[in-house]
């Protein structure tokens, strides 16, 4: 009997360990850099992109976020159509992670205009309240290159003279910026995504004043970060003199306006939160 023979055993054993590694995590992770497997749409990262990945793999960012979406309905509900390996063949090293103690950033590219991750950055908890992301306001401070063309080289990326130069004068909050609107953004995922039938936009509110209050607090929780709690605008625009119909403004509240930077909020409101948001909009319009 093999068990009877202790070194046989442990050899085979391993030899069946080792094998079954190499299948499914050393080969895998051989493949997953292969460009035939690139989705065209996916392209290498720029210096000033690679030098943010730099960057937010330094402050350990990865720590607390990951990036890649599980084919669960969990996922895909919150963050969108889930990861493709064909996403991950300029990362090295990959940055999947395995902790959410912040929210998945696989999809956060386009999500939100610059201005609102430099806000962001500088002070977590004025863009997201119940954040316990610690301030980076210290990355306003001059980006090192002098690596930056090493790196492109090692990586294979390509790249002119030009683009080396046109780091000059960047700061590491410039290059993490702009690694944040990279990840993801070359999947055109918001475009393919399910459309909600809306049915008949009428505003179930639109002379409901007692409404007004919920409205008003709802506005400040999701939207002043952006607009201002005066409605003056900020990272968004003024919204003061809101001339539209009702219709269309719960229609950018509930699906956003991705190629505007302006997130969907329709699953966190749900219909008659955001009915009572525009309410309150279009009351401050009228006056």
């Amino acid at each position: 009997m093999i068990e009877k023979k202790p070194i046989i055993f442990l050899l085979l054993a391993t030899a069946t360990i080792l094998v079954g590694t190499i299948i499914t995590m050393v080969l895998p992770f051989r493949w997953i850099n292969d460009p035939k497997l690139a989705i065209a749409s996916v392209k290498p990262y720029t210096p000033l992109q690679l030098e943010g990945r730099d960057i937010y793999i330094r402050e350990g960012c990865n720590n607390c976020h990951t990036q890649t979406v599980r084919p669960l309905l969990s996922d895909t509900e919150r963050y969108g159509e889930y990861s493709k390996s064909g996403e991950f063949v300029y990362d090295q090293p990959f940055l999947w992670g395995s902790r959410r103690n912040g929210p998945d950033l696989a999809r956060i590219g386009g999500k939100y205009p610059d201005a609102w991750h430099v806000k962001h950055m500088k002070d977590p908890r004025a863009m997201v309240p119940r954040s316990n992301m610690p301030s980076y306001d210290f990355l306003n401070r001059p980006l090192d290159t002098s690596l930056s063309e090493k790196k492109m080289k090692a990586l294979k990326f390509p790249y002119t003279p030009a683009d080396i130069q046109a780091l000059q004068g960047k700061s590491e909050m410039d290059a993490i910026i702009a690694y944040m609107q990279k990840v993801g953004n070359d999947i055109p995922w918001r475009k393919t995504g399910k459309t909600e039938v809306l049915g008949e936009l009428k505003n179930p509110f639109q002379d409901n004043m007692s409404v007004l209050p919920e409205g008003q607090k709802l506005y400040a929780e999701h939207c002043a970060q952006c607009h201002g709690i005066e409605l003056k605008g900020e990272v968004g625009p003024d919204l003061r003199d809101m001339d539209q119909p009702d219709s269309k403004v719960f229609a950018t509240i509930y699906s956003g306006i991705a190629a505007g930077g302006m997130p969907a909020f329709g699953d966190t409101l749900g219909k008659e939160r955001t009915w009572k948001v525009v309410t309150y909009l279009k009351s401050v319009h009228k006056h």
